[in-house]
């Protein structure tokens, strides 16, 4: 590649036709969702030709993806290629309720079903009568919930809180799901029947470091976003640029990227994007050894040295707990847990999405201890 700046759309403008996009991006803008798609990798070419498929069945799907992959793009696309494309999508994050309002969220209830229920409220499902309904992070549903999702998915019809009277329902279900259920189905925190139930069409949507052919037509789709947004010039990408695009491990996935490059085009004072506008962090969440896969710098464990970080690193900390120990400080448990979560979110530079990942917890459960530190709202 040549030492001058490179404008992007000179080799990717014919691959940004099929481009999906959030219908609403205002309301994602500060979430973990991906905004836009697109199918120009082979293997985002497969899944493309997979939801064509799919898409005028009436069959259950369910999307497995990380964080931020676009699942619920996916889950908008096979709505729109279906036979209800003229009825509701209604899309619902199942971990964004608590235990006790999930089940009134999903299914509805009656006035006076329990105390504040002044009305009758319509659910989820009766609300997308005649089209789809998204249940995204199906995974954080409480057993409780998944039994009468499960009734509900065989009798295709619904029961209120606080109601006997089923109500007859004609919806397609899209879950979608970033950690394994498989693994969940073992551990005794998903029931089996459920998972198969939901798994009559699985779609498996990559991250975004294994579909590398689209990263620079989604480049080039937020700098056009953001162009038109901003009022800003018309940037094009350093040589180096664009190499850090393409090699960077993107834990966030496609609403990192979106992100990076939202901050790129305000903080850029020339019109060719630099490697330090783009600000990326020098972390990993692959593995502690790798080599380059095929020249694409996909991570590759080394035999035997993931092990061996794994038992260093576990030397490691047990001294410096056995020097807190003799110290015996007060709370030390909370002062550990907290000082891990904290030095984590400075060290991903506040990323949510990256800071998850490099302590190995959801996302949801993060955001609640953040909240307990205060450092967020």
């Amino acid at each position: 590649m040549s030492a001058q700046r490179w404008d992007i759309r000179d080799s990717y403008a014919e691959h940004t036709d099929h481009v999906i996009t959030h219908p609403n991006p205002s309301a994602v803008s500060l979430s973990v969702r991906a905004s836009a798609l697109v199918f120009n990798d082979p293997k985002s070419q497969n899944l493309l030709s997979l939801i064509e498929r799919i898409a005028s069945s009436n069959a259950t799907a369910l999307i497995i993806g990380e964080t931020g992959t676009g699942k619920e793009l996916i889950a908008r696309h096979i709505h729109s290629l279906s036979n209800r494309r003229n009825g509701p999508f209604q899309a619902i994050n199942c971990g964004a309720f608590s235990e006790t309002l999930v089940e009134s969220e999903l299914f509805g209830y009656e006035k006076g079903a329990f105390t504040g229920a002044n009305s009758a409220k319509v659910g989820w499902f009766e609300t997308a009568n005649g089209g789809t309904l998204f249940l995204d992070e199906i995974g954080d549903l409480p057993q409780s919930t998944q039994v009468k999702l499960l009734r509900v998915l065989q009798e295709r019809e619904v029961v209120r809180v606080g109601s006997r009277k089923p109500i007859p329902i004609d919806v397609r279900l899209i879950a979608a799901t970033n950690v394994n259920l498989e693994e969940a189905v073992k551990a005794g925190r998903f029931r089996e029947d459920l998972y198969y139930r939901i798994k009559v069409v699985p779609v498996e949507l990559l991250p975004l470091r294994e579909r590398r052919g689209d990263i620079l037509p989604l480049v080039e789709h937020f700098l056009s976003v953001y162009r038109h947004k901003l009022n800003t010039k018309d940037h094009k990408l350093a040589p180096e640029t664009i190499s850090q695009l393409l090699q960077y491990p993107w834990p966030g996935n496609i609403r990192e990227l979106e992100n990076v490059i939202h901050r790129a085009v305000l903080v850029s004072t020339s019109d060719t994007l630099s490697p330090k506008d783009l600000n990326l962090p020098k972390i990993s969440f692959n593995r502690p050894e790798f080599t380059a896969d095929e020249g694409n710098d996909i991570s590759t464990p080394i035999a035997g040295h993931s092990s061996d970080a794994r038992q260093s690193t576990r030397k490691q900390l047990e001294h410096i707990l056995e020097t807190l120990f003799e110290q015996a400080p007060e709370n030390l448990y909370a002062l550990i847990n907290g000082t891990a979560v904290s030095k984590a979110y400075a060290y991903s530079q506040h990323n949510q999405v990256q800071t998850a990942k490099l302590l190995g917890i959801s996302r949801n459960i993060l955001r609640a201890r953040l909240k307990e530190l205060n450092l967020i709202t």
